[in-house]
Order: C-alpha cells, then structure tokens, then sequence
C-alpha cells in the first residue's frame, strides 16, 4: 500500500471537514504517475429540461466524504493498487455549448497522453460525445456500457445536432464504438414514436428496457455483458436517471420505474475483469434533491466503478 494516494480517513480528520476533492483523495495538477485521473465537468447546457447539473461534480465531492477505502462486500481495495487523484473541473465555456464541447475533447486528448483512465462527474450527458471522441482517437472503436433510462439517439433537438439527447447516435455515425457491443440498460419511459429506442436496435445495439427487469438480479447479465465483450476497450457511462426518482430524485430529466440502487450496485459489480479505458457518472443536479441523495448515490456508484478497473486486487 505504500505509496498509493488514500482517502483521508474519517477517524484522522472529520468528514465534514478537509479538502472538497473526490472521497478527500489528494489533488493534482500533473498526471505524472497516475493511474487514475477522476475529474469534474461542470456543465449543464446540453440539456433539454431542467436544469442544474453544473453543480454535480461538487456535490458529488462533498458527498463521497461518506465513502471508505474499502469495499466489504466485494473486498476490492482500489487505493492500494491504482495511483488515484482528483485533477479539479475542466474550464468550460459556461455560455457556449459548441466551445465547451471542443475544450473537453481536447483536454481529454491531454489526459489520454497520459497512461491513465479518466473518471469524469458530470455535467449533462452531452459530455461523453467529446470524450469519446477523444477515447477512439487513442483506442479505437470501443465497446460501450450505456446505463441510462433513454436511449439519447435522438438525430437533433431543436435543430442542434451535439446535445445531451443525440449523443449515441452521433457516436454511432462518427464510429466511436463498436455498435454491436454497445449495451443500453434501464432504457423506459414515453416517447414521440414506436421507434424512438428500436432504431438504434437496427445498427446493433442491445437493449435492455427496464420493465424487463423489474425485480430482477441484474448480475448475470452483466456477467454476460462481461463474456461477450472480451478483452476489447471499453467505456462505462452511467446516467444516474438510470435509477428510479425513488432513489435518485436529483436528476434533469427523471422517469418512474426505473433501477434499484442494489440492482445498480449488481451490474458494476459484475464488469470486473472488463478492459475499462474511461467511465462517467453523469446528470446528478442537486438542486432537484434537498437531502443530497442523488449525489450521494452517485458517488458510491462511481467508488463502485473504481472497484472494478483493470488492475484492482482484492483483500
């Protein structure tokens, strides 16, 4: 364990208290030796209703002071093996969604100079579109775990073509990911037409309606998600309205009958072994959830996505 960035721990120095970076982990401003780079990008005007999520990345912080270096029911011990640091929020043009969305592919190409996987807190959805441009430009095509409640292929909103709902399919014609190993998970709701999800069903994704998953363990299928994608890079990018508003109210564009958290918990458990390049945890907006749940609950399912990156031992 010598050597390796740790969390301050709760029995040193408060919680309330300390430095407001990601689980109270050092901050650094050079990528020199890190394994992992976790990053906030504070945006929220690639969304379509409410607002908000620009104040994600610190809410998440001052939530993930709760979180402990260990995770007992899975043993894994992340600090102990990966070089891990919070690097602080990218500068994003807060009044231009075109310019913030070139300033994080670019800073991303900086990051991925670097032997490192990022770990990004949104922001709105419509970050991940740069970052995979940025992840296929080092990696290639790669597989895609989508956990979301919509499936975000719209082909425009309101005439723009790059927003927090038209993601997917701009990666899907760019060739960022390989459409048939690119999985949607928790996908639900109401929609404009029969083929709002089933359009993308025809380039190769594979679906996963939440109804068919109510009241289901979801660790098989992520074992299955596992065996098929093999040893091919991949991205994890998990939208916290995945989960139902019961357990995850903050979010801009909420829909009812939506995942667990045990059942969130049971998929990233079941990716350990995946080639992980980057993941993200996006569209947690605080002010829509007064008792800092949602953040909370995202924080943890991002300590969860640390648990399962390539290289970490278990105790």
């Amino acid at each position: 364990m010598s050597g390796f960035n740790q969390p301050i721990s709760g029995n040193d120095l408060a919680r309330f208290s300390g430095p407001n970076t990601f689980m109270r982990l050092p901050s650094a401003n050079a990528l020199d030796g890190l394994d992992v780079a976790v990053l906030g990008i504070p945006m929220d005007i690639g969304t379509s209703w409410r607002s908000g999520t620009r104040f994600g990345p610190k809410q998440i912080r001052a939530e993930s002071a709760m979180i402990r270096p260990y995770n007992m029911a899975t043993g894994a011990a992340p600090f102990d093996c990966l070089q891990v640091a919070d690097i602080g929020d990218l500068a994003i043009n807060t009044f231009s969604l075109a310019d913030s969305l070139g300033i994080i592919s670019e800073s991303y190409d900086a990051i991925l100079a670097h032997d490192v996987i990022p770990v990004a807190m949104g922001g709105d959805h419509s970050i991940t579109l740069p970052i995979l441009r940025a992840i296929a430009r080092k990696h290639g095509p790669v597989a895609l775990v989508h956990v979301d409640a919509h499936a975000d292929v719209n082909d425009e909103m309101f005439g723009m073509r790059e927003t927090h709902g038209t993601v997917f399919r701009r990666a899907f014609e760019e060739g960022l990911i390989e459409p048939d190993k690119t999985y949607q998970i928790g996908l639900r709701g109401t929609g404009y037409g029969a083929d709002d999800f089933t359009e993308a069903q025809g380039w190769g994704f594979q679906q996963f309606p939440a109804h068919d998953l109510w009241h289901r363990s979801l660790a098989g299928m992520g074992a299955e998600i596992r065996r098929d994608i093999g040893d091919r890079p991949t991205y994890v990018t998990y939208d916290i309205d995945s989960l139902d508003p019961a357990f995850a109210p903050g979010t801009g564009t909420p829909e009812v009958g939506g995942l667990t958290t045990p059942q969130a918990l049971e998929l990233i458990r079941a990716l350990g072994g995946i080639r992980i390049v980057g993941c993200d945890l996006v569209e947690v907006s605080p002010p829509y959830d007064a008792s800092g749940n949602t953040a909370l609950t995202g924080a943890n399912l991002l300590y969860e996505l640390l648990c399962v990156l390539p290289g970490v031992t278990k105790r």
